[in-house]
């Protein structure tokens, strides 16, 4: 297995990326709070993690297949650990969410009361499209990438790099129960591929009641101080064989490589204290064209179509406790996304971000050699073409994220479209390798829908697509909803009328159908699907031109980067692409404003202090009795004298790090990540290290609340407790 860096292990390459081969240079001169870094470049920054604090040897992490980091796994949309060898995971309650609403209804509501397996007879399954991952494989193949898409441009470029990726991925899964992925690094620059063991039977073990696991909800969501306890237990099984395999009886719990040991004591401001996790994506590297445009409209226009989607489903679960539940896991992702847009907006503006990322680029470009600025200019057109449509692109888009029955519709009917094809040349998402997975998204389908819910959903949508200038619009769509608000809720009513996509047996009888390429059976919504996929292809046509001009030249703009910052010895890490990254730090306060300082912890006088018997601060009686009884054992930090909740570090974090386990020297699990302040929501962009921490859920917190209020002493003895 090869996990070199870009900067070590290259053959020749063009001479516009000579610059990115001082990228193992550059590590060596990493702040210990900046920086996402590969495992494979963490010896190359040995002595920095060592004068952080860390105890073991760095050139140890290098390879993300060994202990300690075989034992960090992706989990749903975010990040988990293996806690024990039996296959607990532990992760999120928020990452988990969709596991717990899956398995709640009004008459056993787990989202309000929590669970706890008594044992593992007694143990839940998740929704069928849940999945861990555990890495078991990263080798960097940039020339089998690459290769045949040289010399070429537009759509040509993008369908050689996706063939060689599909190529690659289909030789890499021979073995079975294996899922892998091409990553790309440094904007187009590199690719490594990914082996990743899939699991797909997993089950509820351990959630807190929802006024714990989201004590404070959205009021609370980005903010510091924090006294959440956000973290759920999942079990991982697979065959008696030890292969992945899906959720059977007859499945036995997974044996991990290895697991993280909870560490017996806490964290102290100062201490070190790293993080490894699988952050979904960064745009730090992007032009100065891309930073001005996301504060000056991606963001905004983002809150305010979320802002109207999070009223359409509150409006609707008002009288409707069935849709309530439904909904709850929809709804919360809705705001937390809407929180999220708002700080970055907010956050991006308080750095001058803008204002610094162009200065920066004039001052980059003033180094650029004329013969190489035909392709940053051409970089720059390609990308005003995009934001020609965005706000179409991003009203359709939503429209299929935010629905069920139509999702499901399109879903369908593509898939009857790429069957006719052969595996290798079908659309990613609709071969062979994904088939389990739409068949799980189309399993679940009525525990997420209720048809007033989602006619009320499309038609805030698509009023909004009615508004746009003529160019914008779709023609598909204008003939399938009409041209009129009135004409939008005749087709709408007639849609979800006659459709019987709400029962499971039929979309599951339509997927076996859709499958192996046989027509689908009427249904007034595959009857629109089927008007409306060929408009969908023809907009992914434009977009893979554009996104294969894009691949061929971002690169020359990262060389240029990675030169500019060589001259200023800074460092050029790669963007955050969904592959394990580690990053490191320590706890630290935080002073967000002239004259207030926060300290770095938090215990349960907050929770006591924040209570007020109504949602989100209406802790459980159990929770408020045992914080009077103060019976904190030997989980009460000795300091403080009382129990710890959650702690603040300056670690390097974005979403997808939800979940991430945070070590302390010896390696040792102390905390778990799942939020940043407001003041940082916007490093996912611009890096401010005045403002950037990460909020973790304290260990302590877990193992008293696992001890001493919602006792599950099988489940601590298991995990070595």
């Amino acid at each position: 297995m090869t996990n070199a860096t870009p900067a070590t292990s290259r053959p020749r390459r063009r001479p516009a990326l000579v610059a990115l081969a001082c990228l193992g240079v550059l590590a060596a001169h990493a702040h210990a709070d900046e920086g996402m870094w590969m495992p494979s470049q963490l010896p190359q920054i040995a002595a920095q993690l060592r004068e952080a604090g860390y105890a073991g040897d760095p050139a140890s992490l290098a390879d993300l297949t060994t202990a300690p980091l075989d034992a960090v796994v992706r989990a749903g949309g975010g990040t988990g650990a293996f806690v024990s060898g039996d296959g607990l995971v532990l992760t999120n309650h928020h990452v988990a969410f969709g596991v717990i609403q899956y398995n709640s209804t009004p008459e056993r509501n787990l989202i309000d009361n929590g669970f706890i397996a008594g044992d593992r007879s007694g143990e839940l399954a998740a929704n069928p499209d849940f999945r861990v991952l555990v890495t078991v494989g990263f080798d960097r193949v940039t020339d089998q990438v690459l290769g045949a898409a040289r010399g070429t441009s537009g759509r040509a470029y993008f369908d050689a790099v996706d063939a060689a990726g599909k190529r690659i991925v289909s030789e890499c899964e021979r073995e079975a129960g294996v899922r892998c992925s091409i990553a790309n690094m440094y904007s187009g620059t590199d690719f490594y591929r990914i082996r990743q063991l899939e699991l797909r039977d997993l089950r509820l073990v351990y959630a807190p009641p929802r006024a714990i696991g989201n004590f404070g909800d959205e009021i609370d969501n980005f903010m510091w101080p924090r006294h959440t306890g956000d973290f759920t237990l999942l079990r991982a099984y697979v065959g008696k064989d030890g292969k992945p395999a899906a959720h059977s009886p007859d499945n036995v719990p997974y044996q991990p490589p290895s697991h993280l040991q909870v560490a017996s004591d806490g964290p102290r401001e100062g201490d070190f204290a790293m993080l490894a996790g699988y952050p979904g994506i960064t745009y730090r590297h992007r032009t100065a064209a891309e930073f001005a445009e996301q504060v000056e409209w991606t963001l905004p226009a983002r809150v305010d179509v979320f802002d109207a989607l999070i009223g359409v489903i509150e409006q609707a679960g008002r009288d409707n406790a069935q849709a309530r539940t439904l909904y709850a896991s929809q709804l919360q992702s809705l705001k937390n996304n809407r929180k999220r847009a708002a700080g970055e907006l907010e956050g991006l503006r308080r750095s001058d971000a803008v204002r610094q990322r162009g200065a920066d680029e004039v001052a980059m470009l003033q180094h650029v050699a004329r013969d190489k600025r035909g392709d940053l200019q051409a970089l720059d057109q390609v990308l005003a073409q995009a934001s020609a449509m965005r706000e179409r692109d991003q009203l359709l888009g939503l429209a299929t994220a935010q629905t069920q029955l139509l999702r499901a519709a399109l879903q369908l009917e593509r898939l009857r479209i790429e069957a006719a094809k052969p595996d290798a040349q079908r659309e990613s998402g609709y071969q062979a390798r994904d088939l389990a997975l739409v068949e799980g998204t189309l399993k679940q389908v009525q525990r997420r829908y209720d048809p007033q819910v989602e006619k009320a959903l499309l038609r805030t949508l698509l009023r909004r697509h009615l508004a746009l200038p003529a160019a914008q619009r779709v023609a598909e769509f204008d003939a399938a909803f009409g041209r009129t608000p009135a004409e939008l809720e005749t087709a709408l009513d007639a849609l979800y009328a006659g459709t019987a996509l709400g029962d499971e047996a039929v979309r599951l009888a339509l997927f076996a159908a859709a499958r192996e390429g046989r027509p689908l059976q009427a249904d007034p919504l595959l009857a629109l699907a089927a008007q409306l996929v060929p408009a969908q292809m023809r907009l992914e046509d434009e977009r893979k031109a554009r996104d294969g001009e894009l691949l061929r030249l971002r690169p020359a703009y990262m060389a240029e980067l990675a030169a500019w910052r060589a001259r200023q010895g800074r460092p050029l890490y790669p963007d955050a692409n969904g592959t394990l990254r580690v990053s490191y730090g320590r706890l630290e306060r935080l002073q967000p404003r002239d004259a207030v300082t926060y300290a770095p912890v938090t215990t349960v006088a907050g929770i006591t202090q924040k209570h007020t018997g109504q949602a989100p601060f209406d802790a459980p009686s159990p929770l408020l009795e045992a914080i009077a009884k103060g019976d904190f054992g030997g989980t009460a930090d000795p300091a403080l004298g009382t129990q710890t909740v959650n702690f603040l570090t300056n670690l390097d974090t974005t979403g997808g790090n939800s979940g991430s386990p945070v070590l302390n020297a010896r390696g040792e699990l102390i905390g778990l990540n799942f939020d940043s302040n407001w003041e940082a929501v916007s490093a996912s962009w611009w890096f401010d290290p005045r403002y950037k921490r990460a909020v973790h859920v304290d260990m302590r917190y877990m193992r008293w609340l696992m001890e001493k209020v919602y006792p599950a002493p099988h489940l601590l003895r298991e995990m070595g407790l």
